[in-house]
């Protein structure tokens, strides 16, 4: 599937970064991240039904800084991503709008694409349609098949939680709190004959109108989890060194497309597992029941700068839940024509200073706000009477902002 076109802002800033140091939810540590010449990463990527809103936004936001420190550090990034063009939600969804879900997924797909776009967000190397990857998908469930791990249920095809010895390594959830998390998040632990509610589904037989693929396990559809673990292994092997997702995917999805990956190849799937705090609205979470979604798309369409929708953004460490609201941006865009003002200047101060601690900063498990405030400390210190006589000192900041935080000036 075509992905979205690369941001402008790859620079050759002096030196390199530091490593990255991750908040790692299976050791509840934050950690070194270890990568080879080539750092691999898979994020789990939108339901395409409701694209893009601040949530979604944020947690891509945050891989793409991922991305640009450890390509600061000296690594390449192999980046994946998937989109999950068919599921459920969106099935339900194009039922209530009259449409055809192939046509509903291709626009918000589309308009996820030019937010990205419009955000500065680098494209992952594969951008990956569970549709286009349907046969795929049905080979990886014939692996687990064979490995026992599953079995049959009315023609549909379960994984059997009690074949997992890792089951909970993800998550670290008591079973209570899984049964809970599986009802909520699109299980069906109350389905007659599975032998273990937190059996997950694998493959859906083909029902009466709805869309299935003729594949080597039958006519149907894959489950939800499987498609992640399929496309991860197929791109980057196993052991790949950071999947990533919102905090919502803790459990079920990478729980259970951990185990996936343990039972068709015997080893684990990834070396470190980050989660993206939620953003809720003026104090509220955000929920598509309540209709109080907040999508980067409006926010454009009233007029808002891609860049201060992205430094509003950043104003928040990844892993705490925050809320959006008009105050937050209405100050980034103020902070954005500083940082201009500031880099318009024929001189500042010393900047070289300003560049190692906004490295030190993003090494530091992503801490954007106070790389933010290290930009922010020298554009007041820039616009203030004799400031600075560093001639190449405006250029480094504003080289630094767009090359580290994706922020162009």
């Amino acid at each position: 599937m075509r992905s979205w076109s690369v941001p402008e802002d790859i620079v050759r800033l002096p030196g390199t970064g530091g490593p990255l140091r991750l908040y790692d939810t299976v050791t509840d540590t934050v950690r070194e991240t270890g990568p080879g010449p080539t750092a691999r990463m898979y994020v789990c990527g939108i339901t395409p039904y409701d694209a893009a809103h601040l949530g979604h936004a944020f947690t891509y936001l945050t891989f793409d800084m991922v991305e640009r420190v450890w390509r600061d550090a000296g690594h390449d990034v192999d980046y994946v991503q998937n989109v999950t063009d068919i599921d459920d939600p969106l099935l339900e969804r194009a039922r209530a709008n009259g449409e055809d879900w192939r046509e509903l997924a291709e626009r918000e797909i589309q308009v996820f694409r030019d937010d990205m776009t419009a955000l500065g967000v680098r494209p992952p190397r594969a951008y990956v349609s569970v549709v286009d990857s349907v046969d795929l998908i049905a080979e990886f469930v014939s692996r687990i098949q064979e490995s026992g791990a599953a079995y049959e249920l009315d023609g549909d095809i379960y994984f059997a939680a009690e074949a997992a010895p890792y089951f909970g390594e993800i998550s670290g959830y008591s079973r209570e709190e899984m049964l809970r998390l599986f009802a909520e998040r699109g299980g069906d632990p109350q389905r007659p004959g599975k032998k273990d509610p937190l059996d997950w589904l694998l493959w859906r037989a083909e029902r009466p109108n709805e869309p299935a693929w003729s594949t080597v396990l039958g006519r149907g559809r894959p489950g939800w989890h499987v498609e992640c673990s399929a496309i991860s292994l197929h791109e980057l092997g196993v052991g790949f060194d950071l999947n990533g997702g919102g905090t919502d995917l803790v459990f079920p999805h990478h729980e259970m497309g951990a185990a996936e990956t343990r039972s068709a190849t015997g080893s684990g799937q990834a070396q470190h597992y980050a989660h993206v705090g939620m953003v809720g609205l003026d104090g509220e979470k955000m929920s598509k029941s309540q209709g109080n979604m907040v999508f980067v798309s409006q926010l454009r369409a009233e007029g808002a700068e891609p860049d201060a929708i992205r430094l509003a953004m950043l104003n928040h460490h990844y892993r705490t839940p925050w809320s959006w609201t008009a105050t937050g941006l209405d100050e980034s865009a103020n902070r954005l024509r500083r940082w201009r003002a500031a880099t318009a200047l024929a001189a500042g101060p010393d900047a070289m200073p300003v560049l190692g601690r906004v490295r030190a900063a993003l090494a530091n498990d992503l801490d954007t706000a106070a790389a933010v405030s290290e930009i922010d400390t020298w554009a007041d210190a820039a616009l203030a009477d004799g400031s600075g006589d560093d001639s190449e000192s405006p250029a480094l900041v504003r080289d630094t902002a767009a090359a580290l935080l994706g922020v162009r000036l």
